[in-house]
């Protein structure tokens, strides 16, 4: 999607990024030569197995050692701040922010300032996978829980053309659960794409909203098919699947 953007010319007066898109936002807002190179290598190095890799045993030692997660922080720390650096988010060349869960007063919080890492961190910090992030007096937890696509956010910023980089679960049809394990993931589901769907459904009339395509046939909602976080061998062809789709969706729009 970054890709087809940059070759239609559109480029962003600010970036917005809710968990795995708080990687892809601050990498984006660094507005580097290369800088969707530099994700597609990312990318490429997380299928690797560096961040969730280890075995069954392995996880299964972090979590009777945590009780929280089965992932350390480490890997992912290292990873954002090998491509990330000591960057403030206030010195980086797009401005950007990006959300967390606050567990401490069950409310979003929005990191406008600071170390970039840190921010990313907390805002990626996806729960029973990897611990909560704390900063200052606060735990911090994956910012799908509170405003997965922070379209509300954008446009009190002021935004009236606003494209949204998502990876397909808004797009993914829900059914009722069917086994124990599915009814806490579709509440979840119905409650993370509520917010969303109810502003689009009442945008201001100078507003313009455009949900980037992925390429990918959705598929319903499954909760094996969702808790496979470490299936990352489609990776390349998922990037290209969603840069032909959307450079055939900017070439509409013109």
């Amino acid at each position: 999607m970054l890709q087809a953007l940059e070759e239609a010319g559109i480029a962003p007066d600010f970036v917005l990024g809710t968990s795995v898109g708080a990687i892809n936002g601050a990498v984006v807002a660094m507005d580097q030569p290369g800088g969707v190179a530099q994700l597609t290598s990312l990318w490429g190095e997380l299928s690797g197995g560096e961040v969730f890799g280890g075995s069954v045993l392995s996880q299964t030692a972090t979590l009777v050692r945590s009780r929280t997660h089965v992932h350390p922080r480490g890997p992912l720390q290292r990873l954002l701040r090998r491509e990330l650096g000591d960057r403030q988010i206030e010195d980086l060349a797009i401005p950007f922010a990006c959300v967390a869960a606050s567990i401490e007063r069950a409310a979003d919080h929005w990191f406008e300032r600071g170390p970039v890492v840190e921010a990313v961190l907390a805002s990626s910090a996806v729960p029973g996978l990897l611990p909560p992030m704390r900063i200052g007096t606060e735990h911090y937890l994956d910012g799908g829980l509170v405003d997965s696509i922070p379209l509300g956010r954008a446009i009190e910023r002021g935004a009236r053309t606003i494209f949204v980089l998502q990876v397909g679960r808004v797009e993914a049809p829900l059914r009722p659960p069917r086994q124990p394990l599915e009814v806490g993931l579709v509440a979840f589901e119905v409650a993370r794409r509520h917010r969303f769907t109810t502003l689009m459904s009442d945008l201001p009339d100078d507003v313009d909203v455009h949900v980037l395509p992925t390429g990918s046939e959705p598929l319903a909602f499954n909760s094996r098919r969702n808790l496979r976080y470490r299936a990352f061998t489609t990776v390349s062809a998922r990037i290209d699947a969603a840069y032909d789709a959307t450079r055939d969706y900017l070439d509409g729009l013109r």
